[in-house]
Formats: C-alpha cells, structure tokens, sequence
C-alpha cells in the first residue's frame, strides 16, 4: 500500500496560512506539484514568493467565491504543470453568528466562502481530471478533498453558520463522491477540531482561556499542531486510500466523542 503522492499535481485552496499552508508544504516536501491558491496575496508572497518558475510550487492569489477566478486558477494550473490529480479545499472562514438578528448574514457568508467555493471548485477540477484521463481505464483518475469541521456536528447557538456550512460540504462531499465514481475520483473529507488553525490561533489570542478549555475538554488533552492533519489528507490523496470514497474522516484527539456544548467548537 502505498501512500506516496510523488509526482502528482495537487491545488491546495487556503495555502497562504494555518492548516492549508501546511498541507501545501507537505505535499511539495513529498515530491508533488502544488499551486498553492489563496486569497490573501501579501501572506502568499511572504512564504511562497521565492518559488521558481520552473520549480514544483506556483502561487495563485484571487478570489475564489468568483467563477471566473476559479476558472483562473484551474487554467494556471493546467499552464505550469500540465494536468491536476489532487485537489485539497481546505480555505475556510470562520465567523460567529447571531441567531435571533434577521439582519445578521453569516450564514449566507459561510455557505459562499466554505461551501459553494469548494463546491465550484470541485466541479471544474473535476471536469479536468476526466478530460486528462480519457483513454485511461485503471487506475485512480483523481482525488477530492474537503476540509470540515467537528462543528457540523457538534454546535454551539453562536457558531450557527458554521455550524450549517460544516454539514453542508459533508454532504456535498458524499453527493459529490457518488457523481464522480463512475469517473474514478475519490471525494473525502476531514473533519478536524482541537487542531491549531490560523482562525482557533488567532480566537485564542483573543481568548487565552480558550486554550486550557480545548485541552481540558478534548480526551488526548492537547491542541495538535496542523501538521498532524496532513497526514490524514496526504492518505486521502494516495492510492493508498483507493477503494474510500464519501467518507469523512475526523481528526480531534477525541474530542467529539465528549459532550460538544461545553467548549468552543474549534
């Protein structure tokens, strides 16, 4: 069994901080390809501005709630590295919500930012990756992963609109897994909570007591580093992973198996 990803072309979204920056370095560390997409154009320079053109790594920065962004970045793709095998949604927004405010709009916010982008995305990598395999009749043509949360569920009232956007790419990650079999393109996620994320980081220095909660409230009694998050998608993404599909794996050191309402769902 083979969990090597050496040689594939990854899109890693969210990849100019947190969980995504790390699955993106990873993944170059064991041999792939990666554009490494986000937003945030000056924090994508800052890590990945020496890249070479000629190099296993580009960066990509835009919007990616736009269509035509997306378009953008599948085509970059395409341009540097001929082809793309492995796509990780991990840009995530986390925000609080109001549950009685009728003018409150994070839940609309969420479900663009970490559902309909994912959801688009996947759609036109996939449609790639079974143009680049016509003719191709074994193998793996493609591997889809989405980044969730424990929050989906497990919730807290303020944490609603995550809380719905978490549910729903879990289920377009099982929709999805079952439009693509036929096309040989696995979609997985991971579900993840007591894991340091650039937005738990940034919560907990906002909220220092937020730290000693998570860890008292979470069975390993840790926050782990994103780097032992990778793993699980770097196995999602291998051929190692090949007969998984519309399953979600979660990584919390055993958090969700506590009662949920006690801590911040992070």
């Amino acid at each position: 069994m083979s969990f090597s990803i050496s040689g594939k072309t990854a899109i890693v979204t969210g990849a100019a901080n947190g969980i995504g920056l790390a699955i993106a370095r990873q993944f170059a560390d064991k041999g792939a390809n990666v554009m490494c997409a986000d937003m945030d154009e000056k924090a994508l320079t800052q890590q990945w501005g020496d890249t070479s053109e000629e190099g296993k790594i580009r960066y990509f920065a835009g919007d990616l709630r736009q269509r035509l962004t997306i378009a953008n970045l599948v085509s970059a793709t395409i341009d540097a590295f001929d082809g793309v095998d492995i796509l990780v949604n991990a840009s995530r927004q986390v925000m609080a919500t109001d549950a009685l405010d009728v003018d409150d709009t994070s839940v609309e916010t969420l479900l663009e930012q970490n559902l309909m982008t994912s959801l688009r995305l996947t759609q036109q990598v996939a449609r790639r990756m079974i143009k680049q395999a016509e003719g191709q009749t074994e193998g793996q043509v493609g591997s889809i992963i989405n980044l969730s949360s424990i929050a989906a569920r497990h919730t807290r009232p303020e944490l609603l609109g995550y809380s719905i956007a978490s549910a729903a790419l879990e289920q377009m990650t099982r929709s999805m897994a079952l439009a693509l079999a036929h096309d040989r393109i696995r979609v997985n996620a991971v579900a993840f909570g007591s894991v340091m994320s650039a937005s738990l980081k940034s919560s907990i220095m906002d909220h220092r007591e937020w730290r000693e909660d998570i860890e008292n409230h979470t069975p390993l009694e840790r926050i782990a580093s994103p780097g032992e998050l990778v793993d699980a998608v770097q196995f999602l993404a291998s051929e190692g992973a090949g007969f998984i599909t519309g399953e979600t794996i979660t990584v919390d050191g055993g958090r969700s198996l506590l009662d949920p309402v006690r801590a911040p769902a992070h």
